[in-house]
């Protein structure tokens, strides 16, 4: 399986950080050494002093496709969950200001928490809210009304480049409200009113 991810898909968090809002989905990888799975702890990296959370929902591809037209996209998934990609934004700035990838800022082993999945049959794709709570206080919040590019688009662009199989997940974009994570925090994701991740920090 791969993981796929989305920067820059809400315009406040690409203002925040300073970026231009993207004319086309900005993607870059993961790999499955990434993931974090049934509310294993996260562990931050030696290598930065400025690792920050990062809320966003998941797609879980449930069939092969290439190429897909963005009106057919919707028969590709039938799971959404919530994730978090970290980000260890001092490294990235570091990376970025040399014109390299982000790879090694995003990446990393457990950079990737997975939570629970829901079946999104009677869900209004266009209307999701979902947010993160540190240590009980909300820090991140969105709807899915405010994605640049919504689901359905973000499955044609990329299945036009990589051949998508089941499995595979893609991290959709996260809202305004990022911030830094330190040793003790407690993360905790929602989808409504719904838990559907925990992840300490160590």
């Amino acid at each position: 399986m791969k993981i796929l991810c989305v920067g820059r898909n809400y315009s406040e968090h690409a203002k925040e950080l300073g970026n231009a809002v993207p004319e086309n989905p900005v993607i870059f990888s993961k790999p499955d050494t990434a993931l974090l799975k049934n509310g294993e702890p996260f562990y931050i990296p030696d290598f930065s002093n400025d690792v920050h959370h990062e809320i966003e929902l998941v797609i879980k591809i449930n069939k092969v496709g290439k190429k897909i037209q963005e009106k057919f996209a919707r028969n590709y998934f039938s799971e959404i969950g919530l994730g978090i990609d970290f980000t260890a934004r001092d490294k990235q700035n570091e990376l970025k200001s040399k014109g390299l990838p982000w790879e090694l800022a995003k990446a990393f082993d457990g950079s990737a928490p997975i939570g629970n999945f829901i079946n999104i049959e009677n869900i209004d794709l266009k209307n999701i809210d979902f947010s993160l709570q540190k240590n009980g206080q909300l820090v991140q919040q969105g709807n899915t009304s405010q994605m640049i590019f919504s689901f359905e688009q973000i499955v044609s662009f990329v299945s036009q480049y990589f051949t998508l199989k089941v499995g595979d997940l893609i991290y959709t974009g996260t809202p305004a409200g990022v911030g830094k994570v330190n040793i003790g925090d407690k993360l905790e994701g929602f989808i409504g009113n719904e838990s559907m991740l925990i992840c300490d920090v160590k």
